[in-house]
């Protein structure tokens, strides 16, 4: 049996073009979500306090969040696929420097869920109302931390890396008294460094923060999280701070000694740097498509089985940081989406389309759901309307006498539609997204089918 110092070729190797092309592809699809968090970590924590880049997105140094008072604008560019039923919070930590303690307020009878990933962009927090997670402190600590968790802490996840991401989630009514109440919670929900804690609440006002400069990013799409000609400079790094997970040892000494080559020829590194851009063109801006993000769940949608634990899954961790990073576990939040109608033909905002729910069949859960529209960026489509999304939050939405509900998606509101029932769309491609937060077995063991998506006329 070979050792673990012959796993794949010994440093500094000679290596073919085609066999660089080969692994570097490879390494490519398999890091990009981690040089992605990189890159969001290094963007998103440079900054003194909790505030908004660019007035619209939530940052924070590391170890802390900032929380939005309102949805998240439209405008913005940092991060695909927001939503509209919920207030965010976001930040990173180094949680083997420190670990950072979440403050979990009284929420009620209200859906919240403060999610946590690591490096890999798996979930490894359990803070929510499906959890029946009680009000307290809950630190969050890094595979390395061995100090001692003060006495007041009432719970601890720990990760298996130092870098994380943190995303508390509050659901919010489109009403002004479900917004006042709201209000009264957000402050006291934060994440801080666990120097900090003294065991009684904070509260920080989050609708004065400053706001900092946003810097250049995508005129259409999302900001450029990971740049081909950087990526196997900044690859040494997932690979010393990230563990292999069961069986990828050897796989880590096959990067490892691909790198070395690049470092001892540099007709390799060139090679390299050539394979990345081939591989974002040809491999990962095609995992923008939502068929390639997760199995078939009917009618034409598509829903990962497996976000936030995606294992070895490498195609379906990767798709998901392209199209949509930063998903709540299948428990929490079940996801579907499509870029088609019932007959696989593109959703285009030239046309109109109805989105019918028979009666009794409406995404089965025990917090919400909605149906979002995206451009072909996966950001919202600004309209005059300011309308989004559409679902559990909306309380004008008109049902049919049998109990139905049909709601319709084209840049043009046809005759039939209510007001309250019709999504604005772009005059091109678009796609719908259906969000169902704390959802029931139906839905998780895909025995409840979505929605036909049907072009009028």
């Amino acid at each position: 049996m070979a050792s673990s110092e012959t796993a794949g070729p010994v440093a500094h190797t000679r290596m073919p073009e085609a066999f660089v092309r080969a692994v570097g592809r490879f390494a490519y699809v398999w890091g990009w979500p981690m040089v992605s968090m990189i890159n969001r970590r290094t963007a998103l924590t440079s900054v003194p306090e909790p505030g908004l880049r660019g007035g619209v997105l939530p940052i924070a140094p590391l170890g802390r969040v900032c929380m939005l008072t309102d949805y998240i604008p439209a405008g913005q560019r940092f991060v695909a696929c927001t939503n509209q039923d919920v207030l965010y919070g976001f930040g990173f930590g180094s949680l083997d420097d420190q670990p950072a303690v979440f403050q979990i307020p009284d929420f009620g009878d209200r859906f919240w869920v403060a999610a946590a990933w690591d490096h890999r962009t798996d979930s490894f927090a359990r803070l929510g109302k499906q959890y029946g997670t009680e009000p307290g402190f809950y630190a969050l600590v890094g595979p390395n931390w061995t100090g001692d968790l003060p006495d007041g802490i009432t719970g601890s996840f720990r990760s298996s890396t130092a870098l994380a991401a943190f995303c508390p989630r509050v659901f919010i009514q489109d009403t002004p008294e479900d917004r006042a109440k709201v209000m009264e919670l957000l402050p006291y929900v934060t994440v801080y460094p666990l120097d900090e804690f003294d065991g009684t609440m904070k509260s920080d006002d989050w609708a004065n923060v400053p706001t900092f400069p946003a810097p250049a990013g995508a005129s259409g799409g999302e900001v450029h999280w990971v740049d081909p000609a950087k990526f196997f400079d900044q690859l040494p790094e997932v690979l010393d701070t990230v563990p292999p997970l069961p069986g990828e040892e050897a796989l880590y000494q096959q990067f490892r000694a691909l790198l070395a080559a690049a470092d001892t020829w540099q007709d390799v590194k060139q090679t390299l740097v050539d394979v990345a851009h081939e591989a974002e063109r040809e491999l990962i801006t095609p995992l923008l498509r939502w068929e390639f993000n997760g199995p078939a769940a009917g009618n034409n949608w598509f829903s990962p089985r497996n976000n936030s634990a995606f294992g070895t899954d490498y195609l379906t961790r990767t798709a998901l940081a392209r199209s949509n990073m930063f998903e709540n576990a299948p428990q929490e939040t079940k996801y579907l989406f499509t870029d088609t109608d019932i007959d696989g033909a593109q959703l285009d905002g030239r046309h109109a389309y109805q989105v019918r729910f028979p009666a009794g069949q409406l995404p089965p859960v025990n917090g919400f759901f909605s149906l979002t529209l995206y451009n072909k960026h996966h950001f919202y489509f600004e309209n005059d309307l300011g309308r989004y999304s559409l679902g559990t939050k909306n309380p004008d939405l008109v049902y049919g006498a049998d109990g139905s509900l049909t709601l319709y998606a084209g840049n043009v509101r046809p005759d039939e539609a209510p007001a309250s029932n019709w999504l604005p769309a772009p005059p091109d491609d678009f796609s719908l997204y259906i969000r169902a937060y704390w959802p029931q077995q139906a839905i998780l063991d895909t025995t409840w089918t979505p929605p036909r998506i049907e072009r009028n006329g």
